[in-house]
């Protein structure tokens, strides 16, 4: 049964006859995570698009975040004359779009124009990984956990201020706080409410422990959806904010204290139901304990898919519930993969990413880190007991260079998602490597200005 907010095709046309509808947004998710595409006019789109599909400049998998057209990608140059792919429409996406009037949304599976997929496109890394998890009988299910900072300010006062002396829209830790989540109550009910309309199963809502940071969660969904709907909330919830003349961001690591973490947990179903379970040590199967050995030892080399900015690697610090330390733990919290729940809700938790993060790339690297403990019957280290800030054991990449060059080298990422991903990615790291090497920050202008 389809979840209220979810269109048919047919339901479409019946909207749009009647006037309900007037606007399809056709829309895939770039390399930064964000959704990219057209508005269409609905006649159009139903004349046009559905039956066929629409088209977009390749440049969109080829730019930095502030849209610059940059060097070193075989798939979109100058040199190849930035042409065209082709978004086609996976019509199970479909569906309306509460937060803007008349509105309905559909996302894409990009394709060249010969019908090939364009392999480097979020969305097909993550389908290339759950059809290697197919092979093997299985399907993942998965939930993101994604937070955010509030602002009294919106998005164009922040901008002319320079994002300098924003005003939270709490004052005070306001983690679990009945009181402080009722201050902004009327921005955070917009936009649960918004995400039920679009499809979604919004289970909660909380606040967190920076100023104005809180987080709603999604229930679990199957891989690619959950994926889907993140892409989608985290677009939804920045517009609703704007609407509200307020301001939110999803950046890792925002001030000195606590960033905003993204953390993704994952488990593995068979065709009989949930197969993590089982008669092994802590209850795990063979299968899971495999697939967690593999989460332990591919995760720094996987990093950069968890964390593809240089300011994702600010959340990493001793004390601050963002990991260091590349262990795995029961139930621990000070550890980079935590293995909650128990029987058919048995799952492992990645806490390495941040808000940032692109979670089709992030998703993918959780499946192809498990298929190789799983394929290479890895043995599963002890869990780690305590506080995993102290441990002597292997640690999480410190910087976007460190994390780049693992993956770059990485036969595992190779193997899994073939050398075009691996270098298009790679170059895309370099990219941002280099536009920050060159940046002079403010914290170079306040210490060096006038005291050297």
């Amino acid at each position: 049964m389809a979840r209220p907010g979810m269109l048919t095709l047919e339901q479409l046309r019946s909207s749009v006859e009647d006037g309900s509808i007037d606007t399809v947004l056709v829309a895939f998710t770039d390399m930064q995570g964000r959704l990219q595409g057209k508005r269409c006019a609905a006649q159009y789109f139903l004349d046009e698009v559905a039956p066929h599909a629409a088209e977009a400049c390749n440049y969109l998998l080829a730019v930095d975040v502030e849209m610059n057209t940059v060097g070193g990608y075989a798939m979109s140059s100058w040199e190849r004359g930035y042409g065209d792919f082709v978004l086609v429409p996976d019509m199970s996406t479909l569906r309306l779009v509460p937060w803007h009037e008349a509105t309905a949304l559909v996302l894409c599976d990009v394709q060249w124009t010969d019908g090939a997929p364009v392999v480097a496109s979020p969305r097909q890394i993550l389908r290339a990984q759950l059809d290697r998890l197919a092979a093997h009988g299985l399907t993942a299910d998965v939930g993101t956990e994604l937070e955010f900072m509030l602002f009294a300010d919106s998005f164009d006062s922040a901008w002319r201020k320079g994002y300098h002396d924003l005003e939270p829209a709490n004052l005070y830790n306001v983690d679990y706080s009945m009181l402080g989540t009722a201050r902004v109550e009327p921005l955070l009910r917009r936009i649960r409410n918004g995400m039920t309309g679009a499809g979604m199963v919004v289970e909660s809502a909380k606040g967190e422990c920076n100023l104005g940071q809180h987080e709603i969660a999604f229930r679990y969904t199957d891989a690619l959806a959950t994926c889907d709907n993140h892409s989608i909330y985290k677009t939804g919830a920045k517009e609703i904010a704007d609407q509200a003349g307020m301001a939110l961001t999803f950046m890792a690591k925002y001030d000195q204290r606590e960033g905003n973490s993204c953390h993704i947990h994952i488990s593995l179903r068979g065709e009989d139901g949930p197969v993590s379970a089982g008669e092994g040590e802590h209850g795990f199967s063979k299968l899971f304990a495999h697939f967690v050995a593999g989460q332990q030892a591919c995760l720094r080399e996987l990093t950069y898919l968890f964390a593809p900015n240089i300011n994702s690697y600010k959340r990493y610090a001793e004390g601050s519930f963002a990991p260091t330390a590349v262990e795995w733990g029961l139930d621990n919290r000070t550890c980079a993969l935590r293995v909650v729940g128990h029987g058919p809700s048995l799952r492992v938790e990645n806490r390495v990413p941040g808000g940032d993060v692109n979670p089709y790339l992030a998703v993918a690297a959780l499946i192809a880190a498990g298929l190789h403990g799983i394929e290479n019957e890895l043995p599963l280290a002890p869990p780690f007991t305590g506080n995993a800030y102290q441990s002597s054991g292997s640690r999480v990449p410190t910087t976007l260079r460190e994390a780049a060059e693992l993956f770059a080298g990485s036969k595992v990422a190779e193997t899994a998602f073939g050398t075009e991903v691996v270098e298009h990615y790679s170059n895309a790291a370099r990219v941002e490597l280099a536009a920050f090497d060159v940046a002079v920050t403010d914290w170079e202008r306040r210490r060096g200005f006038e005291r050297l």
